[in-house]
C-alpha cells in the first residue's frame, strides 16, 4: 500500500502561508459562533424600544428602563424626579410612574456595538447568531453531500463495465440538471427550516464529490497495492474503506473546503430569497434582506453580515488551494 496522503497539511512545518491563513480566519468565525450566546447574551429577536432605538448606528449607547411588566424603554438621558422618571431623548420627553418600574433593577445601560435594525434589535447579537445558524447549515449541508458522493464515487469506480458507465451516467444526469430550479422546487416542496436548507444542499452538491471520488478510485484501482489486496481475497467493501478511501482524503478535503464556501454562500441566497431559514431567526443571508431597503441611511445591517459572507468565501479558497498545493507537492516527492 503506498504512503497514505491521510493526515492534515496544517500539521507540517511548511504549511503555505495562504493556509494558514484561511485555516485562522475560519477559527475565528467558528469560535464566534460557538461562543455567540456569551458574546451577545442579548436575544436576537428581542426589541429594544422601536421608537427610539430603531436604525440606531454602530456604538449607540442608551439609558434603559425596565418596567414591571418586563419590557425595556430605551432614552439618550434618564432622570428621576419627584414623583416619577423621566427619559429625554429626540422624539421628546416622557413620563413613567414609579409603581410601572421593575423596583429590582430598574435601571441600565445597552450598546449596539453594530448598530440597530428597524425594529431595535440588536445587529451584533443577530449577526452573531446568524453565523451559528449559517456556518451550522453550511456544514452539515457538506456533510450529507460527502456521505452521498463519497459512497457513489466509489460504487461508480469500482464497478465493472457496463455497470461503472451506468453509475457514471447517473451521476452526471444528476449534475447536469439545474442545480437553481432544483433548490426551487424543493424549497416549494417541503417545509422551511434549517434542516430543509440542509437537505437542499446536500442532495443538489454532492455530484462533484462523486465524480471526484469516482476518478481518484480508478487511479489506484491500478496501483499494486490493489492487486496485491485482491490476491491475498480483500472484499470490494474492504478495499475501498481500507486501501482506498484513506489514499484519497486529500482531493476530498480540498473539495470539502471549497464545497463549504459554497455552501455558506447558497444558504444566504436562499434565505435572502425568503426560501431558506424563515425569519425571525436570523441568517446571515436574511440579514442582508432586511437591510437592502435601508442601504443608504442604515448600511451597517447589510454590511456586516456581507461583509462576513466575503471573508468566509475567501477563507475557504485558501485553504483549498493551500490543500491543494500541498496535496500536489507531496504527490510530486513520491512520484520522485
Amino acid at each position: 500500500m503506498p504512503p497514505s496522503t491521510r493526515g492534515s497539511a496544517m500539521s507540517e512545518p511548511g504549511a503555505p502561508l495562504a493556509l494558514r491563513a484561511g485555516a485562522a480566519a475560519l477559527t475565528i468565525f467558528a469560535a464566534l459562533a460557538l461562543f455567540a450566546p456569551w458574546l451577545a447574551p442579548r436575544d436576537p429577536t428581542r426589541t429594544l424600544d422601536p421608537a427610539v432605538t430603531a436604525l440606531a448606528p454602530p456604538l449607540s449607547s442608551f439609558r434603559t428602563l425596565r418596567l414591571a411588566s418586563g419590557r425595556e424603554l430605551a432614552t439618550s438621558h434618564l432622570a428621576r424626579d419627584a414623583g416619577s422618571w423621566r427619559l429625554e431623548g429626540p422624539g421628546g420627553i416622557r413620563h413613567v410612574e414609579p409603581d410601572r418600574v421593575d423596583a429590582r433593577q430598574p435601571t441600565g445601560e445597552f450598546r449596539f456595538w453594530l448598530g440597530a435594525d428597524g425594529l431595535g434589535r440588536d445587529v451584533a447579537a443577530r449577526w452573531l447568531c446568524g453565523a451559528r445558524i449559517s456556518l451550522a447549515v453550511a456544514a452539515a449541508a457538506v456533510a450529507l453531500a460527502l456521505a452521498v458522493g463519497i459512497p457513489a464515487g466509489l460504487l461508480a469506480g469500482l464497478a465493472p463495465g457496463a455497470a461503472g458507465r451506468f453509475c457514471l451516467a447517473g451521476i452526471e444526469l444528476a449534475q447536469a440538471f439545474p442545480r437553481l430550479f432544483l433548490l426551487v422546487v424543493l424549497v416549494a416542496v417541503l417545509p422551511a427550516g434549517a434542516v430543509t436548507t440542509v437537505a437542499i444542499l446536500g442532495l443538489s452538491g454532492w455530484m462533484p464529490v462523486a465524480r471526484l471520488v469516482r476518478a481518484e478510485t480508478r487511479r489506484l484501482r491500478a496501483g499494486e497495492f490493489v492487486a496485491a489486496a485482491r490476491c491475498a481475497g480483500v472484499g470490494p467493501l474492504r478495499l475501498a474503506l481500507r486501501h482506498l478511501l484513506p489514499n484519497m482524503t486529500a482531493p476530498i478535503a480540498v473539495e470539502a473546503s471549497l464545497a463549504f464556501g459554497g455552501a455558506v454562500t447558497a444558504e444566504a441566497a436562499l434565505s435572502f430569497l425568503g426560501l431558506g431559514v424563515p425569519a425571525p431567526t436570523p441568517s446571515w443571508g436574511n440579514l442582508i434582506a432586511e437591510g437592502r431597503d435601508v442601504v443608504a441611511s442604515a448600511w451597517w445591517i447589510a454590511f456586516f453580515p456581507g461583509l462576513a459572507l466575503v471573508l468566509v468565501g475567501v477563507a475557504c479558497t485558501l485553504v483549498g488551494e493551500g490543500l491543494r498545493s500541498r496535496w500536489n507537492a507531496r504527490a510530486g516527492g513520491r512520484a520522485s
